[in-house]
């Protein structure tokens, strides 16, 4: 039998992939989630409109923290318009589980800080709208 998703979310759990500061970042975020406490830094090294390097730190539970592995994992090397594209499907598909009301908020912590993030670097102003209940 092969790795469920739940093993994978698991793995990138307790094996973050890109974890830690990046010390040459273009623009760093940090946002967080008052309600659950979960935390979520997002480094990214811009290039030419492109991401050359991206990293996070955090702690929190295991949605949002393997959130931000695959997030961050899936977006070195790409445009800033892919990045600014990304939506709560991708995530929600990135993670491929069915992500119950509870946990939405720890899922989507992570995007909302990468395109904070995004967004910061390119001194326009973000709408939240698609973050909110």
């Amino acid at each position: 039998m092969g790795e469920s998703q739940f093993d994978v979310i698991l793995d990138h759990y307790r094996n973050p992939r890109n974890y830690g500061e990046l010390s040459d970042a273009s623009v760093k975020v940090k946002d967080s989630n008052p309600l659950c406490g979960d935390v979520v830094e997002v480094y990214l090294k811009i290039n030419g409109g492109v991401v050359e390097k991206a990293s996070f730190r955090g702690h929190g539970c295991a949605i949002s923290q393997a959130s931000a592995s695959m997030l961050i994992e899936s977006i070195q090397g790409k445009s800033l318009d892919d990045v600014k594209a990304l939506d709560k499907g991708s995530v929600f598909e990135m993670l491929g589980i069915e992500v119950g009301p509870v946990r939405v908020k720890c899922a989507l912590l992570p995007l909302k800080a990468l395109k904070a993030a995004v967004y910061s670097y390119l001194g326009t102003k973000m709408d939240t709208r698609e973050f909110e209940e």
